[in-house]
């Protein structure tokens, strides 16, 4: 539960080089009260929003956009805007505005109402929800009172940088005479304008203290904006069930790692509970050996981003060292990929990724469903079963041999929405190589598509 909020300083127009004076001013004019609680600025971290304004989730969720997800406006999203505004009778000009925002707004709610977003873009809906309004932004600050700077590329006319300053202060039951506050810096312009102060943005997070970058778009190695946020940063945060590109998006962070790069994905950390009870199921004295039996695997996940199975695969053959030596997309109504792999001692490992088609999709794309491990030795008893939910389980017990099957089945965490595990991310800092091994198979994986 959110904590209650007092404002200190709601959003105010401020010049850029005004930013830092404005803050003081602010902190200086408060203490004046005897009788207020005593208000002291964020000193925990800063944290950097990367966040684009939902006009290219709103174009893909529609139809009209294939591209990546990063405020910039291309050639692609240009014709994206082009053929939507020639869809709804609009002025064909190529330029985002909010007369073109509101009717994507109106169409997208109106075609998730009537429930016919194609499983292609349901994906590219899902990152665009309320969220993107800042609430997770906002419970961050509530319980973890730091600055946030949050950057708002917009694809509109580049009319320079838009700058507003706000405070806010959570109230906390053990300590109502004293508030902690949060800082908010809000920059706003296109992509190219937010380029050109770079410098300026890097240097807003607060000096010796962790610095993240929350990096709410498709990754962009390239991008120069991108390039001088991580390099002044401690961690760049990621959730890559937002991918629209899950393949495309996931090699750029296996890239970012190779480069060095501290990376975490919050999407990794919604695989625990599977991680654990896959440990579990062969923790027990006479099963720890069966592990080195397995030799086929399926995974099935909520179909429309394969991301989740595909961090799942690489954890669990970074641990078993099997090697990746082959891997076809096959598709089909269960969006079916097969994946060779061999272990150390060149015995051949088969697994299956499918993507189940569900009538009501959530709000994380591409939640893991359930999981199989078996052997072609029937002898050995490593067969384990693992499932969110019965259908699931009825799923995988189908294959048969669920006589003799290790059944279990997963209760999602209660901590596992945005807000809780964005909460523990920034709780640490540095490079994780639990994450970092597991991406590189996945990435080996995705280098072998065809």
């Amino acid at each position: 539960m959110v904590s209650p909020i007092v404002s200190l300083q709601a959003p105010k127009d401020v010049s850029i080089d005004e930013i830092e004076a404005e803050l003081r001013s602010l902190w200086q004019s408060q203490g004046g009260d005897e009788d207020a609680a005593a208000v002291t600025r964020a000193a925990t971290f800063s944290l950097i929003v990367y966040e684009p304004d939902g006009t290219q989730q709103l174009l893909a969720s529609l139809g009209f956009y294939t591209g990546p997800i990063d405020g910039i406006a291309g050639p692609r999203t240009e014709a994206a805007i082009k053929a939507a505004q020639k869809a709804y009778s609009m002025e064909v000009t190529g330029k985002s505005d909010e007369a073109l925002i509101n009717k994507l707004q109106t169409e997208f709610a109106q075609v998730k109402a009537e429930d016919k977003l194609t499983l292609e873009n349901k994906t590219a809906a899902v990152s665009y929800s309320p969220d993107s309004q800042g609430a997770t932004a906002d419970a961050i600050a509530a319980s973890n009172p730091c600055r946030i700077v949050t950057l708002c590329p917009i694809l509109g006319e580049d009319t320079g940088v838009k700058v507003q300053v706000s405070a806010y202060c959570p109230i906390s039951k053990q300590s109502k005479n004293t508030l902690v506050c949060c800082e908010y810096i809000t920059l706003s312009g296109t992509a190219e304008a937010l380029e050109r102060i770079g410098g300026i943005i890097a240097a807003l997070a607060i000096a010796d203290l962790p610095k993240f970058v929350w990096w709410k778009a498709t990754p962009t190695p390239e991008h120069p904006l991108f390039q001088r946020l991580v390099s002044a940063s401690d961690t760049v945060i990621f959730d890559s069930s937002s991918f629209v590109h899950p393949e495309a998006d996931l090699k750029s962070l296996a890239k970012l790692v190779k480069q060095d790069t501290a990376l975490a994905d919050i999407n990794w950390r919604r695989l625990a509970p599977w991680q654990e009870l896959s440990a579990a199921a062969f923790d027990p004295p006479e099963r720890r050996k069966a592990i080195y039996e397995v030799d086929q695997v399926t995974i099935d996940y909520e179909r429309g981003n394969h991301s989740q199975a595909l961090m799942f695969l690489g954890w669990l053959a970074s641990r078993l060292k099997w090697t990746p030596v082959a891997y076809q997309f096959e598709g089909g109504d269960y969006d079916i990929r097969k994946v060779k792999l061999t272990d150390d001692k060149q015995r051949a490992i088969e697994v299956e990724l499918a993507g189940i088609p569900t009538a009501d999709w959530g709000d994380i794309p591409g939640d893991l469903v359930s999981l199989r491990l078996t052997s072609t030795n029937e002898e050995a008893d490593c067969c384990t079963v693992l499932c969110s939910s019965t259908t699931g389980c009825m799923r995988m017990e189908a294959g048969g041999g669920a006589q003799s099957c290790y059944i279990e089945q997963v209760t999602p965490l209660f901590d596992q929405n945005t807000e809780n595990l964005l909460g523990q991310q920034l709780q640490r800092w540095g490079r994780e190589m639990l994450y970092e091994e597991s991406m590189a198979v996945a990435d080996k994986i995705l280098q072998l598509a065809e």
